[in-house]
């Protein structure tokens, strides 16, 4: 156990700064911060030292913040839905059809563009806001984003036969 405070007490405040900078919510980042440091504690054995520790955390944080933006998404879409405005079970069943395509393709894409992609449309981030995170300036965000969409129209359009 001795490993584990050790590991919490070297890394919590890195992980804290950088979920900062991904949510600009000091509340929610020290929240995910823990959520952060359990879903690692659940999956230690598989960590293998490829990469620093510091970077494993991150991606755990990352993962966490995005879990969370979708959890709050679905919250926002239930609350502002009515009975008299339900969907039909086969429109639903076609949106979550065509949801569940667009993240396998934005899965598939390389880095940064799978990233950059994630943090503009789940995060909501602007083009400042992603350069920052990725120790890049703006522009590059807006170029790297709009090669990603291409990249995704390219392979949507591979998978629709067209």
């Amino acid at each position: 156990m001795g490993e584990l405070d050790e590991i919490y007490s070297n890394y919590a405040e890195e992980v804290f700064k950088y979920l900062m900078c991904l949510c600009h919510n000091a509340d929610l980042s020290e929240e995910l911060t823990q959520e952060t440091f359990y879903q690692a504690v659940k999956s230690i054995d598989r960590y293998n030292d490829e990469c620093k520790m510091s970077v494993w955390l991150c991606q755990i944080a990352k993962h966490s913040y995005y879990k969370h933006l979708e959890r709050n998404k679905k919250q926002q879409r239930h609350m502002f839905q009515d009975d008299s405005s339900h969907t039909s079970p086969e429109a639903e069943f076609i949106y979550s059809e065509d949801k569940i395509a667009l993240y396998r393709i934005i899965h598939l894409l390389e880095e940064p563009y799978k990233e950059v992609l994630l943090l503009r449309i789940l995060g909501g981030l602007s083009f400042k806001e992603i350069g920052e995170i990725q120790l890049r300036n703006e522009n590059w965000a807006r170029v790297t984003f709009y090669r990603a969409k291409m990249k995704l129209r390219e392979r949507g359009q591979d998978n629709n036969g067209q």
